[in-house]
């Protein structure tokens, strides 16, 4: 499976970008985070009507698409990633649940919950979910979208890619056995740097000595179109025997993790 990270400017000729994704391979191409109108929390949300010429070029190209932007939603608009099929077909929509409450993002509707989907592809079909930006910060996301399922997570960004954010989404991959697809924005893109990365999540094979590296891409700071290529075959086979993800977990152990009243008297609780 192969997913194209469309790290552009914004104002870049989404639309042309895909063409080019699917010229180079892709099975599917991933736009970074709030495309619609370059990450400005602020800005006019867009519709439908923003959405379906991508609709129709997923199903033209035969390739997933998956599109992002500030979403028209009531009582206030949503930070929203939206994927087509490579028919045309919406069979995702995901609206991000951790917005970032400390900034700009606090206007936002917050999404109410991780979903995955059944993503028809040349090969077959594949379990994909999303997380979008600072989704990434909280380990729940991911673990959620792998109890799910998922066996791709989508990533749409818009923040410096730097040494622990990176660091982040190879543990995300790495303790739920999943692949993971980021697309950033480039430089000089206001606070982003580029780097869209994927990790694969396999984190041991029979031939290679001790850990691998997860890590099969990560982009310079250039604007550009990176082609992530994941085996799903490879990955698939190491769920099937690897001892993370939902092998050996206590959720009758974890009920702290629903207690809203927990005490955190050295971590900041308010919220602006």
């Amino acid at each position: 499976m192969k997913i194209a990270l469309l790290q552009l400017l914004p104002g870049a000729d989404g639309l042309s970008a895909c063409r080019k994704a699917r010229e180079m391979g892709a099975d599917v191409a991933l736009f970074p985070e709030m495309w619609s109108n370059g990450y400005q929390p602020e800005g006019v949300p867009a519709g439908e009507e923003f959405l379906r010429p991508y609709a129709a070029l997923a199903e033209q190209l035969n390739m997933a698409i998956g599109v992002t932007l500030l979403e028209v939603y009531q009582p206030a608009p949503r930070n929203t990633m939206v994927l087509f099929d490579r028919h045309g077909r919406e069979v995702l929509r995901y609206a991000k649940v951790h917005t970032c409450d400390f900034g700009d993002e606090r206007c936002l509707t917050p999404g109410e919950d991780f979903e995955v989907c059944t993503l028809d592809t040349a090969e077959g079909p594949v379990q994909v979910g999303a997380m979008i930006c600072y989704d990434r910060e909280f380990p729940e996301s991911a673990r959620i979208l792998m109890l799910k399922g998922a066996e791709i997570i989508l990533v749409p960004n818009a923040c410096p890619m730097e040494l622990n954010r990176l660091a982040q989404l190879r543990g995300r991959a790495y303790e739920n056995m999943v692949g993971i697809a980021t697309c950033n924005y480039p430089s000089p893109h206001p606070d982003c740097n580029g780097h869209s990365n994927a990790f694969d999540g396999i984190a041991y094979w029979e031939d290679t000595p001790g850990s691998r590296d997860t890590c099969i891409l990560e982009a310079g700071k250039e604007e550009g179109i990176y082609l992530a290529e994941f085996d799903l075959k490879k990955l698939r086979a190491y769920r099937a025997l690897e001892v993370h993800g939902n092998a050996f977990r206590h959720p009758e152990k974890y009920g702290i993790l629903l207690d809203k009243e927990v005490k955190e008297p050295f971590i900041r609780k308010e919220k602006r």
